[in-house]
Protein backbone atom coordinates (compact mmCIF):
# COMPACT_ATOMS: atom_id res chain seq x y z
CA UNK A 1 0.00 0.00 0.00
CA UNK A 2 1.35 3.40 -0.96
CA UNK A 3 1.88 5.89 1.88
CA UNK A 4 0.86 9.47 1.27
CA UNK A 5 3.08 12.17 2.66
CA UNK A 6 1.99 15.62 3.72
CA UNK A 7 5.46 16.86 2.84
CA UNK A 8 5.52 18.13 -0.75
CA UNK A 9 7.41 15.80 -3.04
CA UNK A 10 8.41 15.32 -6.65
CA UNK A 11 9.43 12.16 -8.48
CA UNK A 12 12.24 12.52 -11.00
CA UNK A 13 13.04 9.89 -13.62
CA UNK A 14 16.20 10.07 -15.72
CA UNK A 15 16.65 7.09 -17.97
CA UNK A 16 15.94 4.01 -15.86
CA UNK A 17 16.57 5.74 -12.54
CA UNK A 18 13.65 7.13 -10.55
CA UNK A 19 14.08 9.10 -7.33
CA UNK A 20 11.62 10.78 -5.02
CA UNK A 21 12.54 14.11 -3.44
CA UNK A 22 10.87 15.89 -0.51
CA UNK A 23 10.72 19.68 -0.10
CA UNK A 24 12.00 21.30 3.09
CA UNK A 25 13.00 24.72 4.35
CA UNK A 26 16.37 24.78 6.10
CA UNK A 27 18.86 27.18 7.60
CA UNK A 28 21.72 24.75 6.92
CA UNK A 29 24.45 25.81 4.50
CA UNK A 30 24.89 23.87 1.26
CA UNK A 31 28.18 22.51 2.62
CA UNK A 32 26.08 20.15 4.80
CA UNK A 33 24.05 18.81 1.84
CA UNK A 34 24.34 15.32 0.48
CA UNK A 35 25.33 15.22 -3.21
CA UNK A 36 21.70 14.53 -4.19
CA UNK A 37 20.20 17.49 -2.30
CA UNK A 38 19.08 20.34 -4.58
CA UNK A 39 18.58 23.97 -3.57
CA UNK A 40 15.52 25.40 -5.33
CA UNK A 41 15.33 28.80 -3.66
CA UNK A 42 17.54 30.75 -1.27
CA UNK A 43 17.12 33.99 0.62
CA UNK A 44 16.85 35.53 4.06
CA UNK A 45 15.06 33.39 6.65
CA UNK A 46 12.29 35.98 6.95
CA UNK A 47 11.43 35.42 3.26
CA UNK A 48 11.95 31.67 2.94
CA UNK A 49 10.27 30.62 6.20
CA UNK A 50 6.92 31.60 4.68
CA UNK A 51 7.20 28.43 2.57
CA UNK A 52 7.25 26.21 5.68
CA UNK A 53 4.16 24.19 6.63
CA UNK A 54 4.27 24.94 10.34
CA UNK A 55 4.43 28.46 11.76
CA UNK A 56 7.81 29.45 13.13
CA UNK A 57 8.44 32.39 15.38
CA UNK A 58 11.42 34.44 14.38
CA UNK A 59 13.06 37.55 15.69
CA UNK A 60 15.18 40.25 14.08
CA UNK A 61 18.38 38.20 14.56
CA UNK A 62 17.00 35.11 12.85
CA UNK A 63 15.24 37.09 10.09
CA UNK A 64 18.44 37.85 8.20
CA UNK A 65 20.19 34.48 8.40
CA UNK A 66 20.37 32.56 5.11
CA UNK A 67 17.70 29.94 4.46
CA UNK A 68 16.87 27.66 1.55
CA UNK A 69 14.08 25.61 0.06
CA UNK A 70 15.68 22.26 -0.73
CA UNK A 71 14.75 18.95 -2.30
CA UNK A 72 16.09 16.02 -0.30
CA UNK A 73 16.26 12.58 -1.91
CA UNK A 74 14.04 10.08 -0.07
CA UNK A 75 16.79 7.51 0.58
CA UNK A 76 18.98 10.20 2.16
CA UNK A 77 16.25 11.96 4.15
CA UNK A 78 17.05 10.49 7.57
CA UNK A 79 20.78 11.10 7.12
CA UNK A 80 20.19 14.66 5.90
CA UNK A 81 17.84 15.43 8.80
CA UNK A 82 20.39 14.13 11.31
CA UNK A 83 23.21 16.13 9.73
CA UNK A 84 21.29 19.42 9.67
CA UNK A 85 19.91 19.00 13.17
CA UNK A 86 23.28 17.78 14.46
CA UNK A 87 24.70 21.13 13.40
CA UNK A 88 21.69 22.84 15.03
CA UNK A 89 20.02 24.06 11.85
CA UNK A 90 16.28 24.16 11.29
CA UNK A 91 14.65 21.67 8.94
CA UNK A 92 10.96 22.38 8.32
CA UNK A 93 8.48 20.65 6.03
CA UNK A 94 7.47 22.83 3.12
CA UNK A 95 3.83 23.84 2.89
CA UNK A 96 2.06 21.63 0.30
CA UNK A 97 -0.33 24.47 -0.54
CA UNK A 98 2.49 26.89 -1.36
CA UNK A 99 5.03 24.42 -2.69
CA UNK A 100 2.93 21.94 -4.63
CA UNK A 101 3.96 19.75 -7.53
CA UNK A 102 3.60 22.51 -10.15
CA UNK A 103 5.80 24.87 -8.13
CA UNK A 104 8.42 22.17 -7.55
CA UNK A 105 8.47 21.32 -11.27
CA UNK A 106 8.83 24.99 -12.22
CA UNK A 107 11.67 25.67 -9.78
CA UNK A 108 13.45 22.43 -10.63
CA UNK A 109 13.36 23.26 -14.36
CA UNK A 110 14.72 26.73 -13.57
CA UNK A 111 17.50 25.18 -11.50
CA UNK A 112 18.41 22.72 -14.27
CA UNK A 113 18.57 25.55 -16.82
CA UNK A 114 21.16 27.35 -14.66
CA UNK A 115 23.70 24.52 -15.07
CA UNK A 116 26.38 25.63 -17.56
CA UNK A 117 26.43 23.57 -20.77
CA UNK A 118 29.97 22.31 -20.07
CA UNK A 119 28.84 20.87 -16.70
CA UNK A 120 25.78 19.12 -18.11
CA UNK A 121 27.44 17.39 -21.06
CA UNK A 122 28.86 13.91 -20.71
CA UNK A 123 32.35 13.38 -22.12
CA UNK A 124 32.39 11.06 -25.09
Amino acid sequence: MRQLSITPSITVTIGRHTRQYFAYVTTAPAALDSPATVTLHAGPFADVVGLAADPVTHDALRASIPARLVLIEAFELAWQQAKYRGHQHLLLRADPGLVGLNTLQHWLWQRLQQVPASDSQVAA
